[in-house]
């Protein structure tokens, strides 16, 4: 990921993003959101964009956060990904500078059932709570008509990115079977109660937590499993060095408040607080497909 800092560009927005489409290593894709600082009026402002605030036990360091534009590249091979980085730093220099970029990966990155799904730092498989079909992601995802939102993004989604560095050394002092407690899940994915992985768990038959605790970290991010919060994510891993080991989150929703910010204020209580320490990232939009948002935003 890469976050610019460009400005207002005006009638430059087309030729900038030809540019970095153009930057794009054949086996890579490009991908474009928006934060808040890029528009100009409260018009064209998406109704619930603006900087990613302080949550509980956040250490945000503004050289890693925010920014106008963020352009997320991704590919199988990691040379390729590098080199169309390398081509967008060149081609959008003449328009701003860098504001961050990080790289990341996804270790065991497979799909079952329809979900994405990856290791993380902690030796977890992720990502089985996500729709189990495209179609839903994207449904889910996107903006509606009745949300008050300028005519441009109607169609369009919220990204919320975390960069979240893991306290793997204090993480891998714990036994498996605690470090399972607090996630809530088997390293594989299991469930506590024994509800097989493809299958959504009835946590209010457990209602003291003695299977799965209740500050673990499944059970406060969706409590309700048989309804999960309207939210997409993926998660990519880091490792820049000196122990610096985390994830890149990223998720995508049609209502912040409703999506990330209620799951975030629920786990403010969870067990794996201890080993997290956010960053970084930021809140973004990202445009609906097609080119009307570049007419109407230049």
């Amino acid at each position: 990921m890469i976050a610019l800092d460009i400005g207002r560009p005006g009638d430059r927005l087309r030729e900038l993003v030809k540019q970095v489409h153009a930057a794009a290593e054949p086996g890579a894709s490009v991908g474009f959101a928006l934060g808040a600082t890029f528009f100009g009026t409260k018009d064209s402002l998406p109704r619930q964009l603006k900087a990613m605030p302080h949550f509980a036990g956040d250490l945000l360091d503004p050289a890693m956060s925010h920014g106008d534009i963020l352009v997320h590249v991704a590919g199988d091979k990691a040379a390729t990904v590098r080199k169309t980085v390398e081509r967008i730093r060149n081609a959008t220099s003449p328009h701003g500078k860098v504001r961050w970029h990080i790289d990341g990966s996804r270790p065991a990155n497979r799909v079952e059932g329809g979900r994405g799904l990856a290791r993380n730092p902690f030796h977890f498989t992720e990502g089985f709570g996500n729709p189990g079909t495209e179609r839903e992601s994207l449904a889910r995802a996107l903006t509606t008509a009745d949300q008050d939102e300028p005519q441009w993004a109607v169609g369009g989604s919220y990204q919320v990115v975390r960069i979240i560095r893991f306290a793997t050394d204090l993480w891998d002092k714990d036994s498996i079977r605690e470090q399972e407690r607090i996630i809530g899940r088997r390293r594989d994915g299991r469930w506590l109660d024994g509800t097989p992985v493809d299958e959504q768990p009835n946590f209010s038959a457990d209602p003291t937590g003695r299977l799965t605790p209740l500050d673990s970290h499944v059970r406060l991010a969706a409590p309700d499993r048989r309804n999960p919060p309207p939210i997409v994510r993926r998660s990519y891993s880091y490792d820049q060095g000196n122990g610096d080991t985390g994830i890149i989150f990223s998720c995508f929703q049609r209502d912040l408040a409703q999506g990330f910010e209620a799951a975030q204020k629920r786990l403010e209580g969870e067990s794996m607080a201890k080993y997290l320490l956010t960053t970084g990232g930021g809140y973004f939009f990202v445009p609906p497909h097609g080119d009307g948002w570049m007419d109407a935003l230049a």
